[in-house]
């Protein structure tokens, strides 16, 4: 039997197989990559590009939206033609060639740069989730441990990524800090590179009873195909009406297009795709909230937090903004993934459903804590950095009980034959999210493109309020009909 063969990867002693530790640099750094270019997006929209707050939020959540969209398409031509492997290296391969396109020329080349970025993602991010689930058997209890370890690395690169980035870009350079995403994404296409035959069979390509020359020629038209779509996605950033048609259509077709896979399977792994789908819906909501961090927490933090965090002055307020949710992360994530393992031994652990529902109550909480800052405000519209940090804290709660469990349960519930589709779909419920984040966002921002800070303060923590209020519904909700989707998972915890 091979080193690396799959009964011998899945057979790993102790809490972590070994190869997750690579999939984890690659994606640390994978998300060094996003989360610098994400931190820009915003505040060098309005500061270099002159977008009001609503036009910025509006194609920030445009082009997020297209980011998750295609990781979907991304997961389906992995599953049927590429494979994880050749996606991975694909995907790394067009957000390099995006990050210095915007490196050369950020003002003029910035759509045509966006659009590469959005293509290189969609291929690489879902695949690389799918990798890590199938380091493990089909009911190991470490599953959730090991998405919590990896979730670890996707915030340790954004941390690094999100606060370097955006720095280096408001200080000195954006040519420089958009380069530094690209370099970011070199290094972990390279640690992949060097890692990759640990994987041994696990991301190959799914073709391999085809005629090389035909498989061949299969793979160049998904890399042509990929490459045609750069001009729609430009189009459809720069003109949002255009994306509310795409968002329109994608979600419906999709369905249609899983509904036809359905048929191949059995009634008990169809209820678990309709539990699936259940996550999906809600994890659209969670997102559009959560991801206003990007949007408009990220221009709130440039006009209306003082620079003063814990008695230290000059800190930038969108650092922290950028930075404070992956701090979080890093330290209570592995430590969550180990109590989860712990509670599992005891036969004490919350079902999925109520892990949901309990992020989304924390949610709440952070949304009630930053339209509170409001009462520490100052004449200027300027309020607490502090409150709004300790917010970031309660929120990361409320992601750690959803994010990486999610990433978890969408391999336990889809059948081998989907995963990719299904972490695609996962993905594409995050691009409503982030589609809805810029609408929530621009609904939030001032009508008056000449607002005060105080206007904005006023405008932006109002929405907030809104936002606390609906998440409480929704966990309610969630934790109520917790026992119906339970039904459907069958044996999946």
């Amino acid at each position: 039997m091979s080193d690396y063969s799959i009964e011998k990867i899945q057979g790993f002693q102790g809490k972590y197989p070994k190869q997750i530790w690579y999939l984890f640099l690659t994606e640390m750094w994978e998300r060094f990559s996003f989360y610098g270019m994400r931190g820009m997006l915003a505040v060098f929209m309005t500061e270099q590009l002159f977008f009001t707050d609503k036009e910025a939020n509006l194609k920030y959540g445009a082009i997020q939206a297209f980011v998750y969209a295609f990781t979907f398409i991304g997961g389906l031509f992995a599953d049927k033609i590429l494979g994880f492997k050749k996606s991975l290296f694909w995907g790394g391969f067009l957000m390099i060639i995006g990050s210095f396109i915007l490196a050369f020329n950020p003002q003029d080349l910035f759509f045509l740069g966006i659009a590469f970025t959005v293509i290189g993602t969609g291929f690489f991010k879902p695949n690389i989730s799918t990798m890590v689930g199938a380091l493990y058997k089909e009911g190991d209890y470490r599953r959730d441990a090991g998405f919590g370890l990896f979730y670890t690395g996707i915030n340790l690169g954004a941390l690094v990524g999100g606060v370097a980035c955006v720095a280096v870009g408001m200080a000195y350079s954006w040519n420089i800090a958009f380069s530094l995403a690209g370099f970011g994404m070199i290094i972990g296409l390279g640690l992949f590179f060097f890692t990759k035959k640990t994987m041994g069979a696990i991301g190959d390509s799914p073709l391999t009873n085809v005629e090389a020359g035909k498989r061949t020629r299969m793979e160049l038209v998904v890399y042509i195909l990929s490459l045609a779509c750069i001009p729609a996605i430009i189009l459809m950033v720069k003109n949002t009406d255009y994306t509310d048609i795409f968002m329109y259509t994608i979600g419906p077709l999709t369905l249609i297009y899983l509904i036809y896979e359905m048929r191949q399977f059995n009634a008990a792994e169809n209820k678990k795709i309709v539990a699936a789908l259940v996550f999906i819906f809600f994890s659209i909501i969670f997102w559009a909230f959560f991801e206003q961090s990007g949007g408009s927490l990220s221009l709130f933090a440039l006009n209306n937090l003082h620079d003063n965090l814990l008695g230290i002055e000059g800190v930038n307020p969108n650092t922290i903004n950028n930075g404070a949710n992956s701090v979080f992360v890093i330290a209570f994530s592995a430590l969550l993934g180990l109590l989860w393992i712990w509670m599992a031994k005891k036969k004490i652990e919350p079902n999925t459903l109520i892990k949901f529902g309990l992020g989304f109550l924390f949610l709440s909480l952070a949304f009630y804590i930053f339209y509170s800052s409001r009462f520490f405000a100052d004449s200027t519209g300027k309020t607490s950095l502090n409150i709004f940090t300790f917010a970031y804290l309660v929120i990361t709660f409320g992601e750690l009980c959803l994010s990486p469990i999610g990433l978890s349960i969408m391999t336990k519930l889809a059948p081998r034959k989907l995963w990719g589709v299904m972490m695609g779909m996962w993905f594409l419920g995050s691009a409503y999210g982030q589609y809805v984040a810029g609408l929530l966002g621009a609904g939030m921002a001032s009508p008056k493109d000449d607002a005060t800070a105080m206007e904005k303060l006023t405008s932006y923590t109002d929405g907030y309020m809104q936002l606390s209020i609906y998440a409480l519904i929704a966990g309610v909700v969630l934790i109520v009909i917790s026992p119906l989707v339970r039904k459907l998972m069958g044996e999946v915890k």
